[in-house]
């Protein structure tokens, strides 16, 4: 087994696996072209990585923090799900690491643009 610091070993910055993890979060949540024309921020993550290697030899665990902006009215368990299988997929996919948890913050949920405002009774 190859620890962290020996040769041949890697590391992924925290910092890389955040951003394969709001990509993600944007694919899953198409079309993000909605949430910037409702004035709304893409979504963005918060990781916390273990080095160890994970149960089945992958190169480590990530726990994933996602906050997305959601359109309202929508099925948000579905969509905040729909994040959850698509981070977890592709950081498994692209940094080869086992992703014990994702979660979900809602920060925001938007009208989508031209939807009447009001208030929701």
């Amino acid at each position: 087994m190859v620890h962290s610091g020996e040769r041949g070993s890697t590391r992924i910055a925290d910092r890389v696996i955040a951003k394969i993890a709001s990509q993600a979060a944007r694919e899953a949540l198409r079309p993000a072209s909605d949430v910037r024309r409702a004035g709304g921020k893409p979504p963005h993550a918060a990781v916390a990585v273990r080095d160890r290697p994970g149960r089945d030899g992958l190169r480590g665990e990530a726990r994933v923090r996602v906050a997305v902006e959601l359109g309202y009215p929508s099925d948000i368990g579905a969509q905040c799900g729909a994040v959850r299988r698509q981070v977890s997929g592709r950081v498994r996919t692209l940094a080869g690491m086992d992703v014990r948890e994702v979660a979900v913050t809602v920060e925001r949920l938007y009208a989508p643009a031209g939807a009447a405002r009001g208030r929701a009774r």
